[in-house]
């Protein structure tokens, strides 16, 4: 799983090194703070679950360098606000 980081797929998906380590950073603080994950795996591992939504497009840094979770694959219960605190949180 965190042999995705070795590739320049998930840095050119983020939009380079920077934005991709501030993402993982950011995501990572919100799961620890209560956010449930937007992807079912079998670990607990939280770096290999926020490695795997950026590589199934569910977070992406928006125009403002702010996390963001894509609204098209987003499950029903981020939907209705109950995933946590929200990444907004986590730029404050």
């Amino acid at each position: 799983m965190l042999e995705a980081l070795k590739e320049e797929t998930i840095v050119n998906k983020v939009g380079g090194r920077f934005k991709l380590s501030t993402l993982i950073q950011k995501r990572l603080v919100a799961l620890h703070r209560g956010a449930r994950p937007l992807v079912e795996l079998q670990t607990r591992n939280l770096m290999e679950i926020v490695v795997e939504e950026i590589l199934q497009d569910k977070i992406y840094l928006d125009s403002s360098g702010k996390p963001a979770v894509s609204e098209n694959g987003a499950p029903a219960d981020v939907a209705r606000g109950d995933a946590g605190p929200s990444l907004d949180d986590l730029t404050a």
